[in-house]
């Protein structure tokens, strides 16, 4: 592997936007990106410490326990109500919006907690791909973290992994650095020439091409990449095939997973085919948490599919039935939320493991979501 062309210096930190982009700065910090990864606190991380309510069963013998100690938080197992080990919540890794997993320090490298939180059930479970015992040895390695942090430096040799890390150098979630390049320079320079207008040293996302805007976000969207170079040099607007080998065959629909190859789902849709610019930008604002807006979101697909000067004049075939109401709620039919494979949990009481239910991005006529739809909008009107 070649060597590293980034290196923490080069970093400002989100914070350091602030200043003179405080709107986008106040509005981004509260998306999920931004959450992506935290340091480990009581105001971070998810999930209960009640007695009662802190605890995952692995088997009748063996259980952890989520406990609050003088020295932090913990995830402590015991078999036969005796303590067996513990480990530290160091880090949280995931917003929660579909759950929230946790690692720890161990030395200078990272490894999962056995026990996860499941935010559609409000409760503890085993980590997603965990199996039914309890371990605390799966090592988090930096392609993980490049899509759930804006930079760490890895202080191993290449090629070697579980990596090892320099915790200091941590830029936590995805912050404006991830899609705006290092700015150090860029601050410096702004401070030295406050009056000038056009900005030096920085990534400028609304200048891209189609395929640069997309490739930005296949970085964590794009299903499984193998690296070519050092993590964390990839900068968005360059060539991602030179950092990756890519995945360039069409997706299987029937196996794909929803939650992890969403670039892959969009471009098989006949919307993107059809569509000389449509990306990941036409419909999601990366400065504002826009997650539940369907109206929104309704809104940028009749921003196409309208009989004005700028539409395609395709309308849904369902306008006729719905009326102007359609406008607000295109998704659920065309997009509808279905089972990930990658995150599902085992739950207290349930024989089967439960999936987090994700959007599809595979835009296209979903007969039975449909039906739905029609028949939920009919119980209400009655």
């Amino acid at each position: 592997m070649a060597e590293k062309k980034l290196s923490f210096a080069k970093f400002a930190g989100s914070a350091s936007c602030a200043g003179c982009h405080k709107n986008i700065y106040d509005t981004h910090i509260h998306t999920a990106h931004y959450l992506s990864s935290q340091p480990a606190g009581e105001k971070t991380v998810k999930g209960s410490f009640e007695p009662g309510k802190n605890s995952f069963s692995f088997s009748a013998r063996t259980q952890v326990r989520m406990e609050k100690r003088d020295s932090g938080l913990y995830q402590v197992a015991y078999t036969d109500g005796i303590e067996k080990a513990l480990h530290r919540f160091d880090l949280v890794i995931g917003s929660g919006t579909k759950g929230q997993t946790s690692v720890y320090w161990h030395e200078n490298r990272l490894y999962q907690l056995p026990v996860s939180f499941f935010t559609a059930a409000s409760q503890w479970s085993n980590s997603p791909g965990y199996p039914m015992m309890v371990v605390f040895n799966r090592p988090i390695t930096a392609r993980c973290l490049e899509c759930h942090s804006t930079y760490i430096n890895t202080v191993s040799p290449p090629g070697l992994e579980p990596e090892a890390f320099d915790a200091a150098t941590m830029i936590y979630g995805v912050d404006c650095e991830k899609c705006h390049g290092p700015a150090a320079a860029h601050v410096d320079w702004q401070k030295e020439n406050p009056a000038a207008a056009t900005a030096k040293y920085i990534v400028n996302p609304a200048s891209f091409s189609r395929q640069q805007k997309l490739e930005a976000c296949a970085l964590c969207h794009g299903g499984r990449l193998q690296k070519k170079t050092p993590p964390f040099e990839y900068v968005a607007g360059e060539k991602l095939s030179d950092y990756f080998i890519m995945d360039t065959t069409p997706p299987n629909l029937a196996i794909i997973d929803l939650h992890g190859n969403q670039y892959g789902l969009l471009r098989a849709s006949k919307c993107f085919r059809m569509s000389e610019t449509l990306s990941c930008n036409t419909c999601h604002s990366a400065h504002e948490n826009e997650k539940g807006k369907l109206a929104l979101f309704s809104e940028r697909c009749a921003g196409c599919h309208n009989t004005g000067s700028h539409g395609n004049g395709k309308l849904c075939k369902m306008t006729g039935t719905l009326g102007s109401s359609i406008a607000a709620n295109c998704i659920d039919c065309h997009m509808p939320a279905s089972a990930s494979h990658a995150i599902a949990v085992n739950l207290p009481g349930v024989s089967m493991p439960v999936s987090a239910h994700v959007r599809s991005h595979f835009i296209s006529i979903y007969a039975d979501e449909t039906k739905q739809f029609l028949e939920a909008r009919k119980a209400v009107s009655h």
